[in-house]
C-alpha cells in the first residue's frame, strides 16, 4: 500500500473514530440526562431476588418488635410487676421495658394462644362462631382442676363456638378452653402440637405450651414475645378485640341447657363441688380489672397461678393510637392486691406512653430515578430497604406536643448520580425523617438491580459526562 494510501486510509479511520466519539457521547448524554424511565419494566424480574436480599440484610422488615429507630433515654417507672414491656402497636417499637426476657408461666394469657388457632381454624373455613360445639367430658366444670376460672360447662349443654370464646375471654374459663381443644383436634395433646407450631412460625424461641388452659406452671413464655405475639394477633384478627371488651358474661342462659334440664328450677348450691349439670345462671365480669378505668382500654386477657404472680396482657387505643404491655410477675397475697397491682402498673404505662408519643402515619415511600455512569444501561431505582408501618415520635421534641406527627419533616439524600459496579441491595442514599434538627429515622435507599460496568472503550463518554456533571456542580 501506498503511503498516500495510508494517508487516504488514516483519515477514514479518524473521521469514523470521531464519528463513533460523537454519536457515542451523544447518545450517552440524552440517555443520561433524559433517561430512557424503563427501568421499572427492565427490573421487574429482579423483584423476588431483591425482596430476598433485603430480608437477609434488614431485619426489620419483619421483625415484630424492635428497638426504636433513635435513641431515647427510657423512663424508670413506678412498675410494680417484675417483668415488663411496652411497645408502640403500629409498629412494634419498644418504648418502655423491665427485665422484659425474663422467662416466666403465662398462666391464662395462655389462652390468647388458643383464640389465635381458632381464628385461624375460621379464616381456612373449617369452623363457624355460630356452630354447635358438643362438650368432651374433659371440658365440664367439674372436671375441672380445683379453684380453677371456668365459664361453668355441663354435660349436654348447648353451646355455640362464640359464646365459648367469650367465656374464655371474658370468664377466662379453663373449661372453655379443653372443650374447644378436645372439638378442634380430639385431644389436649394433639390442640398443643397446634399450638406450639403458631408459636414456632412466630420465632418465638422461648414460649412453649403443654396445656390450653395456662394452669400448668410448664408453660412458659416472656414478656418480649407475648408482646410480639400480641401484636400479630390483633393485626392478624382486628376484630377479635371485640371479645377481649366485653365487661361481662352470663352462662348458662336458657338456651344453652341440657334439653333434659330445661323448665327446671335454676338455684344450685356448689358447696360440695360441681355437679355434672349445671343449670344456674352465673354472671361473671371480665377478669381484666383496666376495662372500665382505663380510657380507651378494650384488651386483652389477665392470668394467674401461684409460679407466675399477677399477669395481665393489656391494650388501649385512643384516637389512631394504640399500645400494649405486658407485665408479668405481679405482686399480690389476693386477688384484690393482684388486680390493685395490675390497675397500678396498667394506668402508670399507659398514661405515660399516650402522653409521651404519638405517631406519623407513612403516606408514601420515596422511589429515586438514578442516572448511572459506567455500565450500559445508564438508569437504576433506588428504593427505600424497608417501609414501616408507622413512626413513634416524641410529643417533647416538637413545637405543639399533641400534633407532634404534624412538624414531621421528609428529606431525600441521595448523590447527583452513581457510579462504576452496582449492587442489587445496596445502599446508595437514605430518606430521613426528622422534626426540626431531631433526626427520628433513616431508612437506606437501596439500588433495585444489579449493573456491571461495561469494557473501557464503551466508557470513556461517561467519563466526560461525569467531569461535565462535577463541573455543573461546582
Amino acid at each position: 500500500m501506498s503511503k498516500n494510501q495510508l494517508k487516504e486510509a488514516a483519515k477514514y479511520l479518524l473521521f469514523f473514530i470521531g464519528a463513533y466519539l460523537i454519536l457515542s457521547f451523544g447518545i450517552r448524554s440524552i440517555l443520561f440526562f433524559n433517561g430512557t424511565r424503563d427501568a421499572p419494566e427492565k427490573a421487574a424480574g429482579l423483584n423476588a431476588e431483591l425482596e430476598r436480599l433485603l430480608d437477609d440484610s434488614y431485619p426489620q422488615r419483619k421483625t415484630l418488635v424492635s428497638s426504636l429507630p433513635y435513641n431515647t433515654v427510657l423512663p424508670e417507672l413506678s412498675v410494680l410487676a417484675e417483668s415488663a414491656i411496652c411497645i408502640d402497636f403500629s409498629n412494634g417499637s419498644v418504648i418502655y421495658e423491665k427485665d422484659a426476657d425474663r422467662v416466666i408461666p403465662p398462666a391464662s394469657m395462655t389462652k390468647l394462644f388458643l383464640m389465635y388457632v381458632v381464628f385461624t381454624e375460621i379464616e381456612k373455613g373449617r369452623v363457624s362462631e355460630k356452630d354447635i360445639i358438643p362438650i368432651a367430658k374433659e371440658g365440664y366444670a367439674c372436671n375441672m382442676m380445683p379453684h380453677s376460672s371456668l365459664m361453668f360447662l355441663g354435660k349436654n349443654q348447648v353451646v355455640t363456638l362464640e359464646e365459648l370464646l367469650m367465656g374464655l375471654s371474658v370468664c377466662s374459663g379453663n373449661d372453655a378452653s379443653y372443650a374447644i381443644a378436645y372439638y378442634l383436634y380430639g385431644s389436649m395433646e394433639k390442640f398443643i402440637e397446634r399450638m406450639n407450631e403458631e408459636v414456632e412460625k412466630l420465632g418465638l424461641t422461648h414460649t412453649h405450651f403443654v396445656e390450653s388452659s395456662g394452669y400448668s406452671e410448664l408453660n412458659v413464655t416472656t414478656a418480649r414475645e407475648m408482646a410480639i405475639f400480641c401484636r400479630e394477633y390483633l393485626t392478624r384478627f382486628p376484630g377479635a378485640i371485640r371479645y377481649h371488651s366485653i365487661p361481662s358474661f352470663s352462662y348458662p342462659k336458657e338456651k344453652n341447657l341440657a334439653p333434659e334440664d330445661r323448665g327446671k328450677e335454676r338455684t344450685q348450691d356448689f358447696t360440695n363441688g360441681f355437679p355434672e349439670h349445671i343449670t344456674m345462671e352465673i354472671e361473671q365480669k371480665n377478669t381484666n380489672p383496666l376495662l372500665p378505668v382505663l380510657e380507651g382500654c378494650d384488651g386483652i386477657k389477665t392470668g394467674y397461678i401461684d409460679e407466675s404472680g399477677y399477669n395481665l396482657a393489656l391494650t388501649a387505643k385512643r384516637d389512631n393510637l394504640r399500645f400494649i404491655s405486658i407485665t408479668m410477675k405481679g405482686p399480690g397475697n389476693s386477688t384484690q392486691e393482684g388486680q390493685a397491682g395490675r390497675v397500678h402498673d396498667g394506668k402508670e404505662i399507659m398514661e405515660w406512653a399516650f402522653n409521651t408519643f404519638t405517631d406519623y402515619q407513612y403516606s408514601d415511600f420515596p422511589e429515586v430515578y438514578m442516572p448511572v455512569l459506567g455500565p450500559f444501561q445508564t438508569h437504576a431505582i433506588l428504593k427505600c430497604a424497608y417501609k414501616p408501618s408507622a413512626l413513634t415520635v416524641p410529643r417533647a421534641i416538637a413545637k405543639n406536643p399533641w400534633h407532634a406527627e404534624s412538624e414531621v419533616t421528609r428529606n431525600v439524600v441521595v448523590p447527583a448520580y452513581l457510579k462504576g459496579n452496582i449492587k442489587a441491595g445496596e445502599a446508595y442514599g437514605y430518606v430521613e425523617y426528622s422534626v426540626g434538627s431531631y433526626v427520628l429515622e433513616k431508612i437506606p435507599l437501596v439500588s433495585d438491580r444489579t449493573l456491571k460496568n461495561a469494557p473501557a472503550i464503551f466508557r470513556w463518554s461517561d467519563g466526560l459526562i461525569g467531569l461535565l456533571m462535577k463541573y455543573k456542580a461546582n
